[in-house]
Order: C-alpha cells, then sequence, then structure tokens
C-alpha cells in the first residue's frame, strides 16, 4: 500500500472540477465542486447527529437509499440549512448537475457548507455548473479539493494504492473541516472515491465501521454541525471480483480506507480554526474499547487542556480531570500520562499521581507542531485514538464575526 497523488481523481474514471460561481465574497477562492464517476458507482454515506440537518442532507440520503450514484455537486459559503426553499435547491442542484451530465437525478450527491440560516441564490449555481462540467478532468482535484473549504488553511486531500486480487486499486478522498467538529458522525464534508468492485452493502458496512474509529474520534471545538457528511463512491473500474461479504479483500479494502481516513482526520484536526497544534491523545490499557474511545475522546474535547497545549504548559491534572469527568469506569490509581513530540519524551504522571519532570524539558516538547498525549489507564488490552487541536486566540477571532 503506497500513497498516490491525485485526490479524489486517483481511481480509475473519476473526474473532477472546481470554480468560483460567485456565492462566497471572496472571488478569489473556488466555491462550486463537481465530482463524477464515469460509470453508476455503489454508494454509500454517514450524516450528522445534529437534530438540525442541512437540507442537502436529505436529499443525499435519498437518493443513495437505493447504494448508488454517480456525481457529486458541492457548494461553499452557504450552508443552506434552516432556510424554508432548502429541500426545493437542494433538489434544483441535483438536477442542473443531472442534465449538463446526462445522468439520473437520484444518482447525484449534494452538499452545501457555510453560513446557516441565509437563503442559497440558485442562479449563481445555475449559470456555474455548465462551467464545471466542460473542465471537467482527471488532475482537477485540486480546483474541487478548493471549493468545499470554508475556515480551512489548506486543501485536504489523499489516495492510497493497493492491490486486490492481483489488480492494482485506489481509494482517493478530499475533506473540509476547520470549526463545528466534534465527535459523532458526520463533523464534516467528506468525499471518497474509489475504483474497487465492491457491493453497495460491503460500502456502507466499510464506510460506517471505519468512521468509528477515525471521524467520530476527532473533535475541534465540541459543536457538532448541521450539514456534514461523509460520502464513498465505489465504480469498480479496477476489474477486481466484486467484493461482496467478509472475507481478505474487504479486510485489504477496509486498511485501505481506514489509511485514507486517518490521514484526513488528521489533518483536519491540525487545521482547526485558529489551531497551532495537532494534539494525538493514545489511550492503551483500556478493559474495553469503548472505554478507551471514551477517555480519548474527553481528552482531546478538554478546552483547558487545549489551552494548555496552546501555551506549551505540562498541566497534566487537566488530563486526570477531563478522565474524571468522562463517564468512563475507571481506576484513577493506575493512569500514568506523558507527552510526547519530536523533541521528546517527558512522563507526568504515575499511578494517578504527579512525578518529578524538568519544566524546561516540558516546555521544548510541548512547543511542537504535533503533540502526543499518551495514557496507561493499566486495565487491559484496549487502545483508542482521538484528534484534537490547541485552543487559541484566533478562534475566537474567527468565530467572533463569522457571519459578518
Amino acid at each position: 500500500m503506497k500513497l498516490v497523488k491525485g485526490g479524489v481523481c486517483a481511481p480509475k474514471g473519476f473526474l473532477a472540477s472546481g470554480i468560483n460561481c460567485g456565492i462566497r465574497k471572496n472571488k478569489t477562492k473556488n466555491d462550486l465542486a463537481m465530482v463524477y464517476s464515469e460509470v453508476r458507482a455503489a454508494a454509500g454515506g454517514v450524516y450528522t447527529t445534529n437534530l438540525v440537518k442541512g437540507a442537502p442532507l436529505t436529499v443525499t440520503k435519498d437518493n443513495i437509499s437505493d447504494g448508488y450514484a454517480q456525481a457529486i455537486i458541492c457548494n461553499s459559503g452557504n450552508a443552506n440549512t434552516c432556510n424554508s426553499d432548502g429541500i426545493e435547491i437542494a433538489n434544483r442542484m441535483c438536477a442542473l448537475t443531472a442534465k449538463a451530465l446526462g445522468v439520473d437525478p437520484k444518482d447525484v450527491i449534494v452538499a452545501s457548507t457555510g453560513v446557516i440560516g441565509q437563503p442559497l441564490p440558485i442562479a449563481p449555481i445555475e449559470s456555474g455548473i455548465p462551467a464545471l462540467k466542460a473542465i471537467l478532468s482527471h488532475k482537477g482535484n485540486s480546483g474541487a479539493a478548493e471549493a468545499i473549504m470554508t475556515t480551512d488553511t489548506y486543501k485536504k486531500e489523499v489516495a492510497v494504492e493497493f492491490t486486490i486480487g492481483g489488480k492494482k486499486c485506489r481509494i482517493g478522498g478530499m475533506a473540509k473541516g476547520s470549526g463545528m467538529i466534534h465527535p459523532n458522525m458526520a463533523t464534516m464534508l467528506v468525499f471518497l472515491t474509489s475504483d474497487v468492485a465492491i457491493a453497495p452493502e460491503m460500502v456502507k458496512k466499510a464506510l460506517s465501521k471505519d468512521v468509528k474509529d477515525t471521524f467520530n474520534m476527532l473533535s475541534i471545538d465540541g459543536d457538532t454541525s448541521t450539514n456534514d457528511m461523509a460520502v464513498l463512491l465505489c465504480n469498480g473500474m479496477a476489474g477486481n471480483s466484486l467484493i461482496d461479504c467478509d472475507g481478505r479483500d474487504f479486510k485489504t479494502f477496509m486498511k485501505a480506507l481506514n489509511t485514507v481516513t486517518v490521514w484526513l482526520s488528521r489533518n483536519i484536526a491540525a487545521d482547526g480554526e485558529g489551531a497551532t497544534k495537532l494534539l494525538e491523545c493514545v489511550v492503551t490499557g483500556g478493559k474495553s474499547k469503548g472505554q478507551a474511545k471514551t477517555v480519548a475522546r474527553s481528552v482531546v474535547c478538554s478546552s483547558l487542556l487545549k489551552a494548555a497545549m496552546f501555551g506549551a504548559d505540562a498541566n497534566w491534572g487537566r488530563v486526570l480531570c477531563a478522565i474524571g469527568y468522562s463517564g468512563a469506569d475507571v481506576d484513577v490509581n493506575k493512569i500514568d500520562v506523558s507527552f510526547k513530540s519530536a523533541a521528546g519524551s517527558v512522563k507526568v504522571c504515575e499511578n494517578g499521581a504527579g512525578v518529578d519532570f524538568s519544566e524546561e524539558e516540558a516546555k521544548k516538547v510541548l512547543s511542537e507542531k504535533e503533540i502526543d498525549i499518551l495514557i496507561g489507564l493499566n486495565d487491559g488490552s484496549c487502545k483508542a485514538t482521538a484528534w484534537g487541536c490547541d485552543l487559541t486566540y484566533d478562534y475566537v477571532r474567527i468565530n467572533g464575526d463569522y457571519r459578518t
């Protein structure tokens, strides 16, 4: 398995494009993206658990209920949420895309991201879709990845190559997500493509299983978004024998999918609004997978810990505090905590109590761009990983005038 270039266009048969059609106030950035498969693809999706959901989610969920899709249309700058005509606009986006591509409107996935509660004008989208179609390309992934960004500071796209049944296969992905990121899928926009031949029910199984250990273990600010989802399209053009049950081929596919989703999760966390550091919390020694995951999530969600990481302050008591209110049944007298980075490692807690350590050395460790928070529960053999970021002054600045 190896990383390759091309993002969502890396698998066979996928084209993409992105343009600025006039939705965003910033006219220098793309705001409308299209992804197209040359053949109909098996499709699956997971969606936000927020009771307030964007209209595109309702339309997409209905469209791919038969397990298939062939295109994606996504705008940034406006979430199309809490609008009286939201469903109508989302369906219109599908119809316009379908007409341009010559596909069934029910085979179109629609997504929107941006400000909530403002009407989404259809005119710029209607004029932009023919332009998107005209520049669809096997190298259009970069333009599409830019078009789905909101407060993201860089594009997030990745692809891997692997072999199933002697056939070269690929999975590619692009994501947006910087704020309103919190566990319980989906909490960002993620578009995944693959040329693997796999049955729709196995696509759904793979995605639903994977997100439990990737996107559901990611938090930026504790806010679960209204609009966000992850979708996976597999068009079968790699030519492998159809994966329609569990087995070695499905395990290989799952491993490749996980490689892509972990990469995207880490990069979404690293690019959290105002963030300067990626936090990776690794919990070992759990008596159950659920216990370890609960602890890891609680720690990366702690605002006090996130603020301490911003200040490179080895305030390990905030780790213990977050574990204590997590709801996990832990023996606090067994807990070990260490901080680790490219600058080294420092143990700060053993058996639930502080140990002597150099504050100067800890400062060096916590001043790096990527910080590992290592927690030993010493109560079993299960482990879990969660991702987050530090909490900075810029987070408030960005969100203080997000709408205006």
